[in-house]
């Protein structure tokens, strides 16, 4: 004999409808939970730490100057044809100080293995540490845990100039010049079990790994996320490459939205800020530095060239980003733009930004460092 399942009374249909509405809260509350920032650490042009490039900005201070002779020696490679054959126009650019120092015992590297690591792998390294301790976070704590690495890195200049000479080409050279170990060298040295990446969007590729800490710490597949982005200009050829496509300032002066406006200025630097859910930062009684609400990416797709940038994409992801974060667009008091100081890129994000921005009582401040 079958016996049939008692029918559910209205209560109990009630209580499973009130509990599915409540789990369903919850996964649209972690979909959109703010992310905060608890520690962070840079080292800049004229700045080895958060309070001094803010006494940087602060004071208005120029750190742009000469290629130093540690690079290249600018005098081989500058001529103000644009046209000149292997030669750059400009003769400047944003330069750290002892990029060439480096305590290899401190992370466990052989001397041997250090040579042929990328001064950028080494100064994310470093960075990383003084961020981590900035927030509060013990290193030997997080060993084993689930934190996310996600490293933005572009350039490769130390490795081209050791693949230069053949013969001194080692086991190392790989794994210290690559990009791809940049992020899991990380994640080796301190034990971390989370997500670990390279992110390489040109000049975005900080904000993208920004974007994708955000959404592993979201999901729960990271508990904890470094995210760092790290420059170096360690070879010439780049700048020579800009200036074959006329991207770059000649006097060094990169101005943004002017009508002067005449390329960029390139520059070195690293920055990395430690990431956690705003409900677990609270509860670990962290520092709280500030908050990220919402972030979003796009690309341009077909425009009027591949490194022409598209004014609808732009528009468009900035109001995706804030539709994200639960923010209009009247309650945004300032942008940080990206601000290339070029008469092609500015105008267009400029006008994006017009759109979005343009009705409101209250002035917006823009800049771009």
């Amino acid at each position: 004999m079958v016996q049939t399942p008692a029918k559910p009374t209205t209560l109990q249909l009630l209580q499973a409808l009130e509990e599915a509405s409540s789990k369903l809260e919850a996964v649209q509350q972690a979909k959109t939970e703010p992310i905060a920032i608890i520690g962070m650490s840079c080292r800049f042009p004229g700045a080895k730490d958060p309070e001094s490039f803010w006494h940087l900005l602060s004071n208005g201070v120029d750190a742009i100057q000469e290629v130093p002779a540690n690079r290249w020696q600018i005098d081989e490679c500058y001529d103000p044809d644009p046209d000149a054959p292997g030669k750059m126009y400009s003769r400047y650019g944003g330069f750290l100080s002892e990029v060439d120092k480096f305590d290899a015992h401190f992370f466990g590297i052989s001397p041997r293995e250090a040579m042929s690591l990328d001064p950028q792998q080494r100064l994310l390294l470093e960075t990383s540490f003084e961020a981590l301790e900035n927030g509060g976070q013990s290193s030997e704590k997080l060993f084993g845990t689930a934190t996310g690495v996600f490293v933005a890195i572009s350039t490769f200049d130390y490795g081209m100039r050791l693949s230069q000479a053949r013969s001194q080409i080692d086991a190392n050279l790989g794994t210290g010049t690559l990009l791809s170990p940049a992020a899991g060298r990380l994640s080796y040295s301190l034990g971390l079990k989370g997500a670990s990446m390279v992110v390489d969007t040109a000049c975005s590729s900080s904000l993208v790994a920004t974007h994708l800490a955000i959404h592993s710490l979201r999901n729960r597949e990271s508990d904890l996320a470094l995210v760092g982005g790290v420059n170096l200009l360690l070879a010439p050829t780049l700048s020579i490459n800009f200036s074959k496509a006329r991207m770059l300032a000649p006097d060094g002066r990169c101005k943004t939205f002017d009508a002067n406006a005449n390329g960029y200025v390139r520059s070195e630097g690293c920055g990395v800020v430690v990431l956690k859910r705003l409900s677990q930062a609270i509860e670990d009684g962290d520092n709280i530095l500030a908050l990220i609400r919402g972030s979003a990416i796009n690309q341009d797709g077909a425009s009027g060239g591949l490194t022409v940038p598209s004014g609808p994409s732009q528009e468009a992801v900035i109001r995706q980003a804030l539709k994200n974060a639960g923010v209009k667009p009247n309650e945004v008091s300032y942008i940080e733009a990206h601000g290339t100081g070029t008469s092609l890129g500015d105008p267009i994000e400029a006008n994006a930004l017009g759109s979005v921005f343009g009705k409101r009582e209250e002035p917006l401040i823009i800049g771009s460092v």
